[in-house]
């Protein structure tokens, strides 16, 4: 089995990382994994949180994503990320953008009549999520409460 496999992270903005890694932890949106070399072929959903890339010497890089999905095979981990920063951009303007963001998805939801309660219950996680990446990370998610 080799030491690492290919790991790719792409957002709409922009290439953000193409590195050969230990493993990758995933903030999986029916739970947090790892994927390893040899790991089983999937495709995961994520959730809003931190992806963090452990390279081959050990040197660890986290990246804040706002969900998307991974597919993962024994050989590699191709990431498509609806939004991602490395977790050095993410200052308090660019999460209270992401905030207005997921705020304006709830509202949406709800004020949709044909918005099932379904739509509108995956919009108020998406924005818990959000709220729960913030403080993991330092910043004040109730300093994004203002509109944009």
């Amino acid at each position: 089995m080799a030491d690492t496999m290919q790991f790719d992270l792409v957002s709409p903005e922009r290439n953000l990382v193409s590195v050969p890694v230990r493993e990758v932890r995933l903030p999986g949106a029916d739970g947090d994994l790892t994927a390893m070399p040899g790991h089983a072929p999937a495709i995961v959903n994520l959730r809003p949180g931190l992806v963090t890339v452990v390279a081959g010497d050990g040197s660890e890089t986290e990246f804040a994503v706002t969900g998307g999905f991974a597919e993962i095979n024994n050989e590699s981990i191709t990431l498509l990320a609806e939004r991602g920063h490395p977790r050095a951009e993410m200052t308090q303007e660019v999460f209270n953008e992401m905030m207005a963001q997921a705020r304006r998805r709830v509202e949406s939801a709800k004020e949709r009549e044909s918005a099932g309660e379904e739509l509108v219950a995956a919009a108020v996680k998406l924005l818990a999520d959000m709220e729960a990446l913030g403080t993991h990370i330092g910043l004040d998610p109730n300093h994004a409460n203002f509109p944009h």
